[in-house]
C-alpha cells in the first residue's frame, strides 16, 4: 500500500510563478491515493485558478472567499485539524515574513495557524531575496519551530536571473512529503543499510564487465525503507537512477568497493538488504592502456570477486540484527536460493527467475518468492518492484520485531 493511500494532505499555494508547478504536485499526490484540498492566496490566484487545481484533485479548491463565505471561521479550523501533512509549495518570501511573526491575513497563514500537523515549505522567489537576513532570519524562526523546508535550488530565475530561489522539482518534493509521512514508521530509529545496481569490474581504462541489473528494486527497497521511517543508507553501484530524497548516496563501483562501504556502513546496523547484482568473477589483471584491436583478441583470465554477504555475515557482534540477500537464477531458482540462504546465514532471501521477460533486470515487475531462515516461504505474484519493495520492508520489520 502507498505511503499516499488515506493520507489528508493540505496544499497552500502562494503568489508565485511557480504556482503552476503547484498543479502538477497535486496531480502526483492524487494519483499516488492522497486526498489533497488546495488552498490558494489572493496571490496565488492572478497565476492559476482554483479549476485547474479541482480538475486535477477531484476536490473544491479554496479560496479567500471560502474563508468568509458560509463556513465562515470554521473552515481553517477542520482543514488544519484533520490534515496528515500541510504542505506551502510555492512558498513566497512574503508568506515565509507572515508565518514567522504569526499573520494571519488569508486562508493559507490562517490554516497554518490551525494546523496541528508537521508543515513543510517549498520556497520559491527571485535571486537575491531568499538570501536577504531579513529571509533568512525568518526560515531560521520557522525552522526553530519545527518547519520543515524543501529547497530553494540554485538555477535560473523567470527574471532571467541566475541564483538561489528555484522552486524544488514537484518529483523531488514527493520525496520530502515521504520523509515527513514516514517518520513514525515501523522502521523509525532503525538504519538500514541497501546495496543497488549492477557493479563494474575494469578490464582497461574504458572497458569493464558488468551485468543488466537497473537497481530499480534495490532503489525501490531504500525508498520502502525510508516511508517505514528508516535511516537509510544506500550503497549503490552505478545506475541511471536518482535515488530517494532522504536516502544517504555511497557509490560503488566494483564488488571490492562495494564489500569495503557494507563492512563500514553495516556494522552495528539494524539491517542490511543485499539488493545489488554483485560480480562473481573479475579480471585478474586490468590493463593500464586501452585494449587494441590491432593487438589481437585478449585473453582475459578471471578470479572470483569478493562475498559480500558473507563477509557482512562474518563481523561478528557487529553483524546486522537481519541480513536479507537476493537470488538472481536462470534456473534450479528454488534450490539455489536454499543454499545460498544456507550458506550465507540470512535471515531471509528474496528469489527471482531473471530469465523471465516480465521480472528481473531492467523492467518495472518482478515476481518473488521469499525462502526464510526457520523454512517458511512465501510466493509473491507478478507486481510492481515498489509493491515487492514494500512487502519486504514489512517482513524485514517483522523480523527485527521477532528478535
Amino acid at each position: 500500500m502507498s505511503i499516499f493511500t488515506g493520507k489528508h494532505l493540505l496544499l497552500g499555494v502562494t503568489g508565485s510563478i511557480a504556482a503552476y508547478k503547484a498543479a502538477d504536485l497535486a496531480s502526483k499526490l492524487t494519483q499516488a491515493g492522497a486526498q489533497v484540498d488546495v488552498l490558494l492566496t489572493p496571490g496565488a490566484e492572478k497565476f492559476v485558478t482554483p479549476l485547474t487545481f479541482q480538475s486535477v484533485t477531484g476536490r473544491k479548491a479554496y479560496t479567500d472567499a471560502d474563508l468568509w463565505g458560509g463556513q465562515a471561521h470554521i473552515l481553517h479550523v477542520g482543514l488544519g485539524h484533520s490534515a496528515d501533512l500541510l504542505v506551502i509549495a510555492p512558498a513566497t518570501a512574503n508568506t515565509l515574513a507572515k508565518l514567522a511573526h504569526g499573520l494571519a491575513d488569508n486562508l493559507v497563514t490562517i490554516t497554518v495557524l490551525a494546523a496541528r500537523c508537521p508543515i513543510l515549505a517549498a520556497p520559491a522567489m527571485d535571486a537575491g531575496m531568499y538570501e536577504r537576513p531579513a529571509t533568512q532570519e525568518n526560515v531560521r524562526i520557522l525552522m526553530e519551530r519545527g518547519v520543515t523546508f524543501a529547497g530553494p535550488d540554485e538555477g535560473r530565475m523567470a527574471s532571467g536571473l541566475v541564483g538561489r530561489g528555484r522552486f524544488v522539482e514537484p518529483t523531488e518534493l514527493l520525496g520530502h512529503i515521504r520523509l515527513l509521512l514516514g517518520r513514525d514508521g515501523k522502521l523509525a530509529g532503525r538504519k538500514v543499510v541497501v546495496t543497488a545496481g549492477g557493479t563494474q569490474e575494469p578490464l582497461d581504462p574504458v572497458r569493464v564487465l558488468t551485468n543488466k541489473s537497473s537497481g530499480k528494486q534495490g532503489y525501490a527497497l531504500a525508498q520502502a525503507a525510508l516511508d517505514a521511517g528508516a535511516t537509510v543508507v544506500l550503497v549503490s553501484a552505478p545506475t541511471a537512477l536518482t535515488p530517494p530524497v532522504g536516502a544517504r548516496l555511497v557509490p560503488a563501483q566494483t564488488a571490492e568497493e562495494v564489500k569495503e562501504a557494507v563492512l563500514a556502513e553495516a556494522a552495528g546496523a539494524d539491517a542490511l538488504v543485499m539488493a545489488a547484482a554483485v560480480a562473481d568473477f573479475r579480471p585478474k589483471t586490468v590493463s593500464a592502456d586501452k585494449l587494441k584491436k590491432r593487438d589481437g583478441i585478449p585473453q582475459v583470465e578471471l578470479e572470483a570477486a569478493p562475498d559480500v554477504l558473507l563477509a557482512a555475515a562474518g563481523l561478528g557482534s557487529g553483524r546486522p540484527r537481519v541480513v536479507i540477500g537476493f537470488a538472481a537464477e536462470s534456473r534450479d531458482l528454488l534450490e539455489n536460493a536454499v543454499a545460498k540462504l544456507k550458506s550465507k546465514n540470512l535471515d531471509m532471501i528474496a528469489a527471482n527467475d531473471v530469465s523471465a521477460p516480465d521480472a528481473g533486470f531492467g523492467v518495472d515487475t518482478n515476481r518473488i518468492t521469499l525462502l526464510f531462515a526457520d523454512g517458511r516461504q512465501e510466493a509473491l505474484p507478478l507486481m510492481g518492484k515498489e509493491q515487492a519493495a514494500e512487502i519486504i520492508i514489512e517482513r524485514l520489520a517483522a523480523l527485527l520485531g521477532e528478535k
